[in-house]
This record gives C-alpha cells, structure tokens and sequence, in this order.
C-alpha cells in the first residue's frame, strides 16, 4: 500500500466467502454475536487450508482477536484469507473479515485473526502439507 491508499484501506488476501447473518445469528440490539463471526472465519481459513494441503486438515489454533466496529444484521459480510506461512505439516491463514452494511456504499473492516491448521490424514494423523 502507497502513502496515497493509506485513507482507503482495502482486504489483504483472496476473498473466501461472503455470508449475511441472520437475526438469529444477533443479540437483542441486533449486533451479530464474536461467536458467529469466529465460526465464519474458521469456515473460510479451513476452506483454504484444505486447497492448499490438498485434504483433510485441523484448526490448532487462533491468534488474538481484536473487534473494531460491530456487525449488524442483514450485513453482507465478506472472509478474505492470506497464506501467512507453510511448515512441514502446518499452514497459518490470516482471516481478515470486512463489511458492506445495507446503507452504506464502502465496505469497513471488523476483524482479523491468525488461523494455524495441521494437515492430517483419514485416521486424524498428522501429516506433511504437499508442496506447493
């Protein structure tokens, strides 16, 4: 990003999944539930560890979560996954989550969050990650 983007922040990664929560998905103020956003996030980076592992993989962990605005009902919301690193068996995503509320006409980020997953097997074994 140039000095001149610096005002117009824009997703890092490859767009994942785009989802709208649902009223069931809010709390009584309509603001979706942390619970509902993680598990999207967790959607889209497994979705992508298992492109890049080309199988079977596990989420083993989940880097500090920070939330910046809230997100509301009937929100497209919208994963964007970045491959941050590749070991022998293990792939860490980035997960950045953006979204378009009904009136408005940019899109604003909400989260992001480091998703480490392990390739494993059919017996749930570790196993090594194919080269790329």
């Amino acid at each position: 990003m140039t000095a001149l983007d610096d005002d117009k922040p824009t997703p890092r990664g490859e767009l994942t999944i785009q989802v709208i929560p649902l009223p069931s998905d809010t709390n009584a103020n309509g603001d979706v539930y942390a619970g509902w956003v993680v598990k999207q996030m967790d959607i889209a980076a497994a979705s992508r560890a298992g492109r890049i592992s080309r199988g079977r993989n596990a989420t083993v962990a989940i880097d500090r979560m920070e939330f910046l605005s809230p997100l509301r009902v009937g929100s497209q919301v919208s994963c964007y996954c970045e491959l941050v690193d590749i070991g022998r068996s293990s792939m860490k995503i980035r997960v950045e989550v953006w979204t378009l509320d009904r009136s408005a006409s940019t899109p604003r980020k909400v989260t992001e969050a480091l998703f480490v997953f392990v390739a494993i097997d059919e017996h749930g074994r570790i196993r090594e990650v194919p080269e790329q």
